[in-house]
């Protein structure tokens, strides 16, 4: 029965005070304040008493000992709790201590505080171990004891409606021949990954629903991530010179971009980076490498590779795989879900942009509206030393490559490219041939929406 609260909850059917009302009425007792109390515990206190003297003696204590520190755990308990006096005490509160007046608006409480340095309060990490525990025991272990390994706002760290694995990843999914995939039309839109000669299609009517793959593709193994929110594909490799890594959904978002887990550690990671944010892992120089991909049509990816598979409609789960069907609502407009602490209207959110980070340029980052990609077919730059070029077919799609010390001026729209000394290139998935045997290789590049990627890497550069 909570599976299925929890995936109402995802689709904005029940709200959060009601997800927790439910959780606390089946399964919860109230829990005790321990001898040397803690902030966290009182804040719990207000989500899960049984008593409104209980109640009562936690507001005094947040009232009597506030520190500005408090003001997430405020908005957090807020968000969730069940009670309409608890909430409008602790509104009363905060508006007094803070000075703002954003009513009962936890978006734009949670917008304010983003932009300000608040330094944690030393129980927040534990506060949230307790409250999470209530939804799924996993989640307690996120944040137990955790909170100097942070290195992303533990504020910011939110929930995003569903249990560990809630949406289900796909684990070795079975892959079928172009002939055999018969569900799917031309213009289905796919991301393709091509590794080591094996040219793999994930239709996104399919892995929107499940935001995840575990596959291994060109003998590597591979984490498939979506962030439907922020409109990412990144393919990670999942296995490193000293380690394995088993990764999954966490349930929890980052500024409206999911946080991945590893099964050995429970670290939380982040989806953009590739790197753990908190949890035992943290600091232990870890950055998974990625590979490209590429957001196309099942008509352009199948006719480039003919030999590629493509994921089946028979995935072990019961879902309606119908093109554009899993949020839908969400993609049709230019609204979010989950908010960030950035406005940038540059670009609307959910633009697309090409988004392009280098190993040779870690400090930098570059944003290309593929809109004006489709207006500059071929687009030379540069990141840091990286120098790039960006091949942008009749269909829209695009390809980014290393071109050493060659410029292009022509390009076909397909699998031809010509650089200023006349020589002719073949445009292959994982690289660049010339009619004389050298090769250009490919560079990493995924498509991201503009906020997700704006708040990701709020210093990136923009090309528009």
């Amino acid at each position: 029965v909570l599976n299925i609260y929890m995936k109402y909850f995802r689709c904005g059917i029940f709200s959060a005070a009601f997800l927790v009302a439910f959780i606390s009425s089946s399964t919860l007792n109230a829990q005790a304040l321990l001898p040397e109390e803690t902030a966290g515990e009182h804040f719990n206190g207000l989500l899960f008493a049984d008593s409104a003297n209980q109640a009562r003696y936690s507001i005094d204590y947040i009232s009597n000992n506030w520190s500005d520190s408090y003001i997430p755990l405020v908005i957090e308990t807020m968000n969730y709790s069940r009670s309409t006096s608890v909430r409008a005490e602790l509104l009363e509160i905060l508006e007094d201590r803070t000075g703002q007046s954003f009513g009962a608006d936890v978006q734009a409480w949670y917008s304010w505080i983003w932009n300000r340095d608040v330094v944690p309060e030393p129980s927040y990490a534990n506060f949230k171990a307790d409250l999470y525990n209530n939804i799924d025991s996993r989640f307690e272990t996120y944040f137990r004891d955790r909170q100097d390994s942070a290195r992303i706002r533990l504020d910011e760290i939110r929930w995003g409606g569903v249990v560990q694995d809630g949406i289900p990843p796909l684990r070795n999914p079975e892959m079928l021949t172009i002939e055999q995939a018969t569900y799917l039309e031309d213009d289905n839109v796919v991301f393709g990954i091509e590794i080591n000669g094996d040219a793999r299609a994930y239709p996104k009517r399919i892995l929107a629903w499940h935001e995840m793959f575990t596959d291994t593709i060109g003998g590597v193994p591979i984490a498939g991530v979506y962030c439907t929110l922020c409109g990412t594909v990144i393919p990670y490799k999942t296995q490193t010179e000293d380690a394995s890594y088993t990764l999954g959904t966490s349930g929890f978002l980052y500024r409206s971009n999911k946080l991945m887990y590893d099964q050995a550690t429970q670290s939380l990671w982040s989806t953009t980076r590739g790197e753990p944010v908190l949890g035992p892992l943290v600091d232990q120089g870890i950055a998974l490498e990625y590979e490209s991909v590429v957001t196309t049509t099942w008509g352009e990816w199948k006719k480039r590779h003919p030999d590629t598979t493509v994921l089946s409609l028979d995935t072990g789960h019961r879902r309606d795989y119908g093109e554009g069907v899993a949020y839908n609502d969400y993609f049709s407009t230019d609204r979010l879900m989950f908010h960030t602490p950035f406005q940038d209207d540059r670009l609307d959110n959910k633009r697309e942009v090409l988004a392009l980070r280098f190993f040779a340029a870690p400090n930098q980052q570059l944003a290309i509206d593929t809109e004006f990609l489709k207006d500059n077919p071929i687009f030379n730059e540069q990141i840091g030393s990286q120098k790039f070029v960006v091949l942008t077919d009749d269909s829209g799609a695009n390809r980014v490559y290393d071109p050493q010390d060659h410029n292009f001026v022509e390009y076909d729209g397909y699998n031809r490219a010509v650089d200023d000394q006349g020589i002719a290139w073949q445009v292959e998935e994982e690289w660049m041939q010339s009619e004389n045997g050298d090769r250009l290789e490919r560079l990493p590049y995924h498509r991201a929406f503009w906020f997700g990627w704006r708040a990701a890497y709020p210093e990136t550069r923009l090309i528009n």
